[in-house]
């Protein structure tokens, strides 16, 4: 098992954890645990999303740059963390 797949594993072994997903900045799925269909519709929405996010950050300060982004809704948390290649997004129940 690769250290991605282990490192999959672990997270999605936490209490709460719905699914990960690991995508490129223009919204392709490199690696899921989500079905197609649900995995098509994070990357799409949080790749715009986190685009934007950053954008917002360097221009209120362009030494800064984006490292987190947590979105919690009545019925999931989505935590984002983007690196120059790819992003890595967890969703999570938020009541667990």
């Amino acid at each position: 098992m690769s250290e991605v797949e282990e490192t999959l594993k672990r997270i999605q072994g936490h209490k709460g954890v719905l699914g990960v997903v690991i995508f490129d900045k223009n919204g392709i799925s490199i690696k899921s645990t989500l079905d197609q269909a649900t995995t098509v519709q994070y990357c799409t929405h949080l790749s715009n999303l986190a685009a934007q996010a950053r954008s917002s950050v360097r221009d209120i300060d362009p030494t800064n740059d984006l490292t987190f982004l947590r979105i919690r809704s009545k019925k999931h948390e989505i935590l984002v963390a983007p690196h120059a290649e790819y992003l890595l997004c967890v969703i999570q129940n938020p009541e667990v």
